[in-house]
């Protein structure tokens, strides 16, 4: 693609020339990116919980997720390759269908599960400050750290904090770390003795469930721990070669699933597996089993939360961002649009997201106080499953237009397979022990579309037009 073809942002430079994003990310750089954007929250926090519905074969879900979620990342493969541009799913759904109304459900859908993204791990950074500390508190003293965390992260947001790719690079160095750490003291207790192995090939369903609504839920459960690789197209405008993406997606995703899985087998390996479903804090009881007597425990705790605390932040700049990009277009109220002076950051949008996962985070404790982590993560996954089947609809429709440069081309089944695959998972059978999910995802979307309506109606009596929305890709 030449150089002439960037994506234009607002402003020129001196001779008149349109600005454009620096392409600055070669190989390397970008898959580090995609490694540590798909790495954080999700296996910290939930490889208990896999694990607690199917048993020690906890690592058969993490594989079916990746699965699911390969299948989609080629959909993404050809998309991006073949749009390069930085608005993600919100530009395909608009491209395909071009109906505002079901761009506007993509792109608010992406915007809710950033919310319930940054809500979980603000939960997960609470839980292992508490275990670091070695504080004794109740879930409201759990819940009030999360919230106090939250109300920290907004105030960063509101300085005008922006993504720096290298600063990814090095959180995800101490994500690797981490699980690293944890592979490395389970194998370590596999050959001390203090692991048993025989756990990792018992499969036991909780609550007589089927093995099939048990594998259903527990790959939909595990999904969280895959999201984050679709966030990664919104870089192909800084990629010094868009048809790079193929490959180091498809790295990148690997070597998060083989991680993944290592550390699904140390875990039931080394803790009871009643133990592990329970804990808010898997990984470190899995490093605290595995090498009793070594002071690594008391830092993994740390690293956590260093780990997590970065979903958070991206997650939150993400959605208030998303929030303001839409005020912009005038699909919701204009006032989410307004910035503070000197910081130029959009204070509503900031304040109102943050306001959204407080909510969250004190209805979820308050009603489920044993599964916050779980029911907030499997919300993320719920919301993501559904912008995934759309992605693989889009990619099927826009066959049809062809473009004038080269582009990856996905096997015509896999968006296929992916469509079903995950509709299915979005299906009630897939949650059937956390039906709150629904709720939580339902009123979050029911939020956005009273607030597009409230626009809609605003936009037509006093300017005499509808909802526009018309560049998508402003959204980013």
């Amino acid at each position: 693609m030449s150089q002439s073809e960037n994506t234009t942002v607002e402003g020129s430079t001196g001779q008149g020339q349109p600005e454009t994003l620096k392409r600055v990310m070669g190989p390397k750089l970008l898959l580090l990116f995609i490694v540590g954007d798909i790495l954080g929250t999700g296996v910290y926090a939930l490889t208990g919980k896999v694990a607690g519905q199917v048993g020690g074969a906890g690592w058969a879900p993490v594989i079916l997720a990746f699965a699911v979620a390969m299948i989609t990342a080629c959909s993404y493969m050809e998309l991006v390759t073949k749009y390069p541009r930085a608005a993600g799913a919100a530009l395909y759904a608009h491209k395909a269908f071009g109906i505002h109304f079901i761009t506007f459900l993509v792109a608010f859908a992406v915007l809710s599960s950033g919310i319930t993204s940054a809500s979980t791990a603000s939960n997960v950074f609470a839980a292992n400050m508490v275990a670091g500390f070695g504080w004794d508190l109740p879930g409201s003293g759990v819940m009030w750290i999360a919230l106090g965390f939250l109300a920290f992260v907004a105030a960063v947001n509101l300085r005008g904090v922006a993504e720096s790719v290298w600063f990814n690079v090095v959180l995800t160095l101490v994500e690797l770390t981490g699980l690293l750490l944890v592979i490395l003291v389970g194998f370590f207790a596999l050959g001390s003795g203090n692991a048993d192995f025989s756990r990792v090939v018992i499969f036991e369903t909780a609550d007589d469930k089927s093995v099939f609504l048990a594998i259903t839920g527990a790959t939909a459960l595990a999904f969280f721990s895959m999201v984050g690789f679709e966030d990664s197209v919104n870089m192909v405008e800084e990629t010094k070669d868009p048809q790079i993406f193929p490959k180091i997606m498809l790295t990148g995703l690997s070597i998060t699933g083989v991680i993944y899985v290592l550390v699904s087998i140390v875990a039931v390996a080394a803790v009871p597996i009643g133990q592990l479903a329970e804990s808010e804090t898997p990984l470190l009881d899995v490093v605290r089993a595995g090498a009793p007597g070594v002071p690594i425990d008391a830092i993994f705790p740390f690293m956590t939360m260093f780990a997590v605390a970065n979903s958070a932040l991206i997650n939150m700049l993400m959605a208030s961002r998303l929030l303001y990009g839409m005020a912009k277009q005038n699909v919701l109220p204009p006032v989410f649009a307004k910035v503070l002076r000197n910081r130029r950051s959009p204070w509503v949008s900031i304040i109102f997201t943050t306001l959204i996962a407080f909510a969250l985070i004190i209805a979820v404790t308050t009603i489920l106080p044993e599964s916050v982590t779980a029911s907030l993560g499997g919300t993320t996954s719920l919301l993501l499953l559904a912008v995934f089947a759309v992605v693989n609809v889009a990619v099927l429709i826009l066959r049809r237009q062809t473009v004038d440069h080269k582009h990856f081309r996905t096997p015509t089944v896999l968006p296929w397979i992916g469509v079903f695959t995950c509709a299915f998972l979005v299906g009630p059978w897939a949650r059937l022990d956390d039906l709150i999910q629904y709720q939580i995802a339902i009123a979050l979307i029911g939020i956005g579309v009273v607030l597009w309506a409230v626009t809609w109606l605003w936009n037509r009596s006093v300017r005499g037009s509808s909802t526009r929305f018309r560049h998508p890709e402003e959204l980013s």
